[in-house]
């Protein structure tokens, strides 16, 4: 009798057990987008979030990744810095 009260006993626990033990679900990726104002454009420049809108000062090395979102960064002001256009 009492090997079957201490396999009854090793079986339950084995059974409480099996869930803390199975691989945990990956989690969601959850993306927080960034809301821009009106007249701005979202986009991913560098890695980074940023707003985007014509006239703003850009980094000119980011040029392809301008583009994707409608925008060059070619605009040279006399100090040298580059503006979206």
């Amino acid at each position: 009798m009492r090997k079957f009260l201490v396999a009854a006993l090793a079986a339950a626990s084995l059974a409480a057990a099996a869930p803390a033990t199975a691989p945990a679900q990956a989690p969601v990726a959850a993306t927080v987008a960034k809301s821009c104002s009106s007249g701005w454009k979202h986009a991913v420049i560098g890695g980074a979030h940023k707003c985007l809108r014509r006239g703003q000062f850009c980094a000119h090395r980011y040029d392809r990744q301008y583009r994707r979102y409608g925008y060059r960064c070619r605009k040279q002001d006399a100090r040298g810095n580059y503006h979206l256009t």
